[in-house]
């Protein structure tokens, strides 16, 4: 009897060029006043700028962007997940 070759299926995981790391340092840079550094870092400007004049929805948006970032549920512009 003949074998039949295995097939193995291959997947790809696009992730963004932009750093884990360097995103939770900008993030933590909300609580000095710096709120939506992270974004611009990222490409995200509009949310940048409304985070920037609201205080990062007064810090409480920092605290939550810092979770999403530390969980690997931030994406960036294009919505690929940050690179670790």
């Amino acid at each position: 009897m003949e074998e039949k070759p295995k097939i193995v299926k291959q997947h790809v995981v696009v992730t963004s060029d932009k750093d884990k790391k360097m995103a939770l340092i900008l993030c933590c840079l909300c609580f000095v006043g710096l709120g939506g550094i992270h974004d611009f870092y990222l490409g995200n400007i509009g949310k940048g700028i409304v985070k920037l004049i609201t205080v990062n929805w007064f810090l409480i948006g920092g605290f939550l962007d810092l979770i999403k970032i530390a969980s690997g549920a931030y994406r960036d512009s294009s919505g690929a997940p940050l690179r670790s």
